[in-house]
């Protein structure tokens, strides 16, 4: 039996985030404390095993509505179908003819769910990778981000930019360009400039958490868009700037101007709270950690929070403060990936 495992980690937004989605630029790093796995083997019939994750057993209406509170109503078994679903119409598209044997598929995930650390394309990117491997099927590397955002965005309505997508499928350390004037088509989706750096530039890093609160990315990221259309001056402004620091936070990586960084990250963060509606426990973490002497940005669309911090004093500091207010503080795994086991064992 043919047995596939893939792995897609978690992610982290260092600078110009929201940005991606409105022309701009981001600097991303992968998590690799938290993963996504997706599991595939040939089967008799194709089938989609439920994950712990996609629950239908509750103990009580009250139970299932703070479930639906911390996680939303979707599980993974949506994002796995659709996947498979796009992938049939990209092979079509392409005119590759696909083998005619079937497969079970099953995934499970630690990333930490609708605090920002991009949890629903890590299933994405890992199935996808399953199923490129299943049937020898190799989507360009520069193609596959804007593949995985077709699958959220136009088969389930997932508003979202392609920032999660390119850190997720080239991993370790991303600056990335959207500038339309960069734009161009691989297999008919949109590329823009991907440029890989090396993780070892960057200083000493801290995320944080809130174990218990959480909100979907589609509620943080309402109307923003709507505003950026109408060319409300202070959102267009707002993301111009962003991106403008993500090139000045890829010239301090490169010089290895730390404190510079530092700045930055604070400074992404205040642009961002001018132009949202941000909840109390969500700015919350953010003057906490500046009050230990940390930098602190958002890490995603909320609910989550990355930044610098100096020695293993500060680190205590900002562990102890962060629990007070219902946080967790790890340390970033950046490097070593992850192995992926692609084994041929006999038996059922």
């Amino acid at each position: 039996m043919i047995i596939i495992r893939k792995y897609a980690c978690a992610r982290a937004a260092l600078l110009g985030n929201p940005s991606d989605g409105y022309n701009g630029r981001t600097l991303s790093v992968i998590i690799r404390n938290f993963r996504a796995e997706v599991v595939l083997y040939e089967w008799d019939s194709l089938d989609i095993v439920l994950s712990a994750n996609d629950r239908a057993h509750f103990r009580s209406i009250y139970d299932l509505a703070r479930d639906v509170d911390l996680h939303g109503y979707y599980g993974g078994i949506r994002l796995i179908k659709a996947t498979i679903k796009r992938f049939v119409e990209y092979c079509q598209s392409q005119r590759l003819k696909l083998h005619d044997r079937n497969f079970s598929i099953r995934y499970d995930t630690t990333i930490p769910q609708q605090v920002g650390m991009a949890g629903s394309s890590a299933i994405v990117v890992a199935t996808l990778r399953c199923l490129m491997e299943f049937y020898g099927v190799q989507i360009p590397l520069e193609a596959q981000p804007s593949f995985v955002l077709s699958i959220e965005k136009d088969k389930l309505g997932i508003m979202a930019g392609l920032q999660d997508r390119v850190i997720q499928v080239y991993e370790g350390l991303v600056f990335m360009d959207f500038d339309p004037a960069l734009e161009h088509l691989v297999d008919g989706l949109k590329c823009y400039r991907y440029e890989p750096l090396s993780p070892a530039l960057l200083p000493p890093l801290y995320l944080a958490y809130h174990s218990s609160l959480s909100e979907p990315t589609e509620v943080f990221h309402n109307d923003i868009r709507g505003r950026f259309n109408r060319g409300e001056q202070v959102v267009v402004d707002a993301m111009k700037r962003l991106a403008d620091i993500t090139c000045q936070g890829r010239e301090a990586l490169l010089k290895q101007e730390h404190a510079r960084l530092a700045r930055l990250m604070d400074e992404n963060f205040d642009i961002r709270r001018s132009i949202y509606n941000l909840p109390t426990w969500q700015t919350r973490m953010v003057e906490v950690a500046r009050q230990c002497g940390a930098s602190a940005n958002f890490a995603g669309s909320g609910g989550a929070i990355i930044g610098t911090c100096q020695g293993e004093a500060m680190y205590r500091e900002l562990c102890a403060r962060m629990s007070e207010i219902g946080s967790r503080v790890i340390k970033p795994q950046l490097d070593h990936p992850v192995p992926e086991e692609h084994n041929n064992d006999s038996g059922g």
